[in-house]
């Protein structure tokens, strides 16, 4: 079984780039505070470190 990371949006992407916003969101984050789990994969750790400023990352139990 994969490894799998809880992401939580903790800034907000107000006056962030699009690109930015988009990432968030394609991380399955729209409010502050919220938070999904998310496997480990090289696509969804590349998203993380776009907009790592943004979120916390922990391992999901």
């Amino acid at each position: 079984m994969a490894q799998k990371l809880k992401v939580t949006l903790v800034r907000s992407p107000i006056d962030r780039t699009q690109k930015q916003k988009a990432t968030v969101r394609g991380l399955g984050l729209r409010r502050l505070h919220s938070s999904a789990v998310l496997e480990d994969t090289n696509a969804i750790r590349g998203m993380i470190r776009k907009v790592q400023h943004l979120v916390a990352v922990e391992p999901a139990d």
